[in-house]
């Protein structure tokens, strides 16, 4: 039986895939749809409307246009560790 760990990177895994194309990327169009449906909390936080473009970018090690699982990877490790620093503001401040 999986654990939790594997089951939230199986999780990952099979979003980036249901967005990728038959090669394993995303272009900047199903990058934004990805965000948009999976990370959608945080795309409404950001007020850039350019901020898609801009994580395309960032997320773009290679410059070819495409984002991979390992650029894709990035992203939610960056957005992990942003969240795990809130986590541990809020738990510092106590439950309510």
């Amino acid at each position: 039986m999986p654990s939790e760990l594997e089951n939230c990177m199986e999780g990952m895994i099979k979003v980036f895939h249901r967005y990728a194309d038959k090669d394993g990327n995303l272009n900047r169009k199903a990058l934004r749809e990805l965000m948009e449906n999976e990370l959608c909390n945080f795309l409404k936080s950001q007020r850039d409307p350019a901020a898609v473009d801009k994580i395309m970018h960032d997320l773009d090690a290679n410059k070819d246009g495409l984002v991979n699982f390992e650029e894709f990877v990035s992203l939610v490790v960056g957005l992990s560790i942003a969240c795990e620093q809130c986590y541990k503001v809020h738990m510092r401040k106590g439950p309510k």
